[in-house]
């Protein structure tokens, strides 16, 4: 079997590292040092061999090593806190990571109780050899995270944290999952299931109650800054929580963003409101009727949104003039024409949001306000804690239902232009007209966009020789690249004059059909290149050169 790559083993070690609560650069350290046993996957392990009811045969997988090097060093690191190492002996605080006395230790192997089912025997391995590979792999994370070397700063923040966990806490899905994390890994425990019985709550048909268990787990919080003793599992339970309350993508992640913040800000994170913000606003088209207190709660969110000093001034920047208003108070006609123009200014202001909401402190504070007067509701506190219903409703609600998320809903398409600049592209129109090749497939979704009029009318040379070829064929093309910048081009092996840095080349396969197919099918009349590659027996090249070229590759 062909041996995996790097990220692929980073991948295992980070998911066994947080269901263990263990340190994640020690795992890639123990595959790094032993190298050892050969696996029947091809790989080679982590040093774990087989004791007592562990055999070969449950750790010889990649995946399996690294599942029990991480059980093992929890077992271990608990037979030390058993024999009174205090966290300072397990836990550098000041360097952020495992001390060196506990490198030793675990360098020097480790045999579990014939009672614990799930460690296994490590292995002894070099001492200095296990700290340097340690180190390697911490370097590598902080660098990519930008974190620094010193992390003294980081309990008294987490501990910060976890006091604003309980009187913040919107018993909304994702909380909770933060929560029971924390837990099991706080009080090294497998699953969940673990967690409930700790706590003592009821549980029908796998599912808890969830009354009883969210006053356990903010019970369980309250108790945390109580009991806190620097502890790795401690730590690590932790910052887990800090990861899964804040969806961030990386125990790094995590830690730099508590390292960035006050750590006595008591307002929660107000950016969690923003999906049923969101859901709330695109449903207002549907139920607005042109009532006067709902047209007064959208021109408030107006004025907010834009930092307008008065309704009058709103108003008058929706395009209807107050002054009108008052001189014809009495004009029932008249009023009826200015609501209607308010109105449709309104609702396109209403529809919008969604795409130019940037979750600005303003923009927030605007749609409250407006939700607020919308809903009759006494004050900003119980608006928010209407969002966090919306939130849960939402978290829930079936597809289709009237509370799910509504479907978005697409800006109107612009006019086609009379001709394709680098200044006017339209990822989603076709490149020539009635075709089907987009500007979204010729650049890569927008992230490569053409440069200068140059690129542009290769792109457009090449989409109209590839209709032609799709045309004959009779099926779809699936482009996998087309326009590549030079420095991309370089990145990904391309040849230093390769026809994708000019934007009139394409590499494609076509559903159903072989390279070689396509190839026959396109060669007596294709005038430009036409590749096909015996690696990759899929994949057809065609490019718009002013000559024919055949090649495989």
């Amino acid at each position: 079997m062909n041996p995996l790559a790097p990220d692929q083993r980073n991948n295992y070690y980070l998911i066994e590292a947080a269901r263990a609560g263990v340190h994640k650069p020690i795992l890639a350290a123990l595959y790094a040092v032993h190298n050892q046993p050969q696996l029947e996957d091809g790989e080679t392990g982590l040093g774990i061999a087989p004791i007592h009811q562990i055999d070969m045969t449950q750790i010889n997988t990649f995946a399996t090593q690294v599942q029990y090097a991480a059980n093992t060093l929890r077992s271990l690191t608990d037979s030390l806190i058993a024999a009174d190492w205090p966290s300072s002996d397990l836990w550098n605080t000041q360097a952020g990571r495992y001390s060196d006395r506990f490198l030793e230790a675990i360098a020097q192997g480790y045999t579990p109780s014939s009672d614990n089912p799930l460690a296994a025997q490590l292995e002894a391995i070099d001492p200095e050899a296990l700290r340097q590979a340690y180190l390697d792999d911490i370097d590598t994370d902080y660098s990519g995270a930008q974190l620094p070397q010193n992390l003294t700063q980081l309990d008294p923040v987490l501990l910060a944290f976890a006091e604003r966990v309980s009187p913040n806490y919107g018993r909304l899905d994702f909380q909770r999952q933060a929560l029971v994390e924390a837990v099991r890994l706080w009080r090294q425990l497998n699953t969940a299931q673990e967690v409930y019985d700790v706590l003592g709550v009821e549980v029908v048909d796998q599912v808890p109650d969830e009354s009883e268990l969210d006053k356990a787990l903010v019970g369980f919080m309250q108790s945390v800054v109580r009991y806190y003793a620097g502890y790795p599992n401690q730590r690590e339970a932790l910052i887990r929580l800090v990861q899964l309350w804040r969806e961030l993508d990386s125990r790094e992640e995590a830690i730099e963003s508590l390292l960035q913040e006050d750590p006595f800000a008591s307002e929660t994170e107000l950016e969690i409101v923003d999906p049923a913000l969101i859901a709330f606003i695109q449903k207002v088209p549907q139920q607005y009727q042109g009532q006067g207190d709902l047209r007064f709660a959208l021109t408030e969110g107006y004025r907010r949104w834009f930092g307008l000093d008065s309704r009058a001034t709103a108003i008058q920047q929706l395009g209807v003039d107050p002054n009108d208003l008052v001189q014809n108070a009495d004009n029932q006609e008249a009023l009826v024409a200015a609501a209607r123009i308010l109105d449709r200014a309104l609702l396109d202001f209403v529809e919008s949001v969604p795409v130019t909401y940037v979750q600005s402190d303003q923009q927030r504070e605007a749609l409250i306000r407006l939700v607020q007067i919308w809903r009759r509701l006494e004050g900003r506190i119980p608006t928010i804690q209407s969002l966090f219903d919306d939130l849960r409703q939402l978290e829930r609600a079936a597809p289709n239902s009237p509370e799910a998320m509504p479907a978005p809903k697409p800006a109107p398409v612009p006019p086609r232009p009379q001709q394709w600049t680098p200044n006017n592209i339209q990822l989603d129109a076709s490149i020539i007209p009635n075709g089907n090749f987009t500007w979204s497939e010729a650049t890569r979704g927008g992230a490569r966009m053409p440069p200068n009029q140059a690129t542009v009318d290769a792109i457009v040379r090449i989409a109209t020789l590839a209709q032609q070829a799709r045309d004959r064929i009779g099926r779809p093309f699936i482009v996998t690249s087309w326009y590549r910048p030079p420095e991309v081009n370089r990145r990904v092996g391309g040849a230093s004059r390769s026809r994708h840095i000019v934007g009139d080349a394409i590499d494609f396969n076509c559903s159903g059909l072989t390279g070689n197919q396509v190839y026959w099918a396109l060669e007596p009349w294709w005038p430009g290149g036409l590749g096909r590659y015996s690696r990759f027996p899929n994949l057809v090249h065609i490019d718009a050169r002013n000559y024919k070229a055949r090649w495989t590759h």
